[in-house]
């Protein structure tokens, strides 16, 4: 009985590798969008190392993790960008003024939220949002990043964010939302990395509204999937398209509320380091 678990798990371990060696062989442009010099794995996993892993700190809650911007960007191109911003992100409390009758002060103000994002985090008190840019080609070897903390030994149900872009047309207006970026890069502790992206596969888009969509993403619609029985290594969002990549040639987002199993952080810090 024994044996035959571990020829199992090995054959998972096994058609796991030859998938993601698959992935490798294949240009960018076939697999994620991207131009044909571009090889996604061996990108994620020169990010993965060059990046340490996180330490995470053993007194916060349990349940609680953090999005922290990062960059990569060995040659130091700055071209890339990844911070959290106040007022950009998807307002699900928040107020607007209205003018006086001349227009030169505030007579009042009114509740407003946006119904893309109907909630969200409620320790994000500056409507925040997470841009992630990327100037230039996409063949500069460099990313905007963030890097999931406090993640490691969980198992994942539920991946997720709201982007600021035109809903429910299909409009390419807005953030970028390519095949390959932003993209979820998972990683689980039998070393294989899983792949979502932001258009590939495409995600369950739970509400949409003129200036933002909300998404979700099954572990399973990873590439290669995510077992129930896999544990989480690392996470880490990834932004690596430039303005050569359509249909929007922006080379740019903007997220928020980013969604791990259903806990949503929508602020973090302001720079990234």
């Amino acid at each position: 009985m024994k044996m035959r678990k571990e020829v199992g798990v090995e054959k998972k371990r096994l058609v796991a590798i030859v998938v993601v060696a698959a992935v490798g062989l294949f240009s960018a442009r076939q697999v994620f969008s991207q131009t044909p010099s571009f090889n996604l794995v061996q990108f994620s996993l020169s990010i993965l190392s060059a990046i340490a892993e996180p330490v995470d700190d053993p007194l916060d809650p349990p349940g609680f993790f953090t999005v922290k911007p990062q960059e990569f960007d060995p040659a130091h191109t700055d071209l890339v960008q990844a911070a959290w911003i106040n007022s950009i992100g998807c307002p699900t409390a928040a107020i607007i003024a209205i003018p006086n009758a001349t227009f030169t002060g505030v007579a009042g103000t009114t509740s407003y939220a946006d119904t893309a994002c109907p909630s969200g985090d409620p320790q994000d008190k500056r409507h925040q949002g997470l841009l992630l840019a990327k100037t230039g080609p996409t063949s500069n070897f460099a990313a905007a990043v963030a890097e999931l903390h406090k993640v490691k030994g969980i198992t994942l149900t539920e991946l997720g964010w709201d982007i600021r872009k035109m809903g429910a047309s299909g409009s390419p207006l807005g953030s970028h939302c390519g095949a390959g970026a932003p993209r979820w890069d998972i990683s689980t502790m039998d070393g294989v990395t899983h792949f979502i992206g932001c258009n590939s596969p495409p995600p369950a888009q739970t509400a949409s509204a003129t200036g933002w969509i909300r998404m979700r993403w099954t572990p399973a619609a990873a590439f290669p999937p995510i077992l129930p029985t896999d544990v989480v290594s690392r996470i880490q969002i990834v932004f690596d398209e430039g303005q050569d990549a359509g249909p929007d040639f922006f080379g740019a987002a903007v997220l928020d509320n980013i969604d791990v199993n259903g806990a949503i952080v929508g602020h973090g810090a302001t720079d990234a380091s």
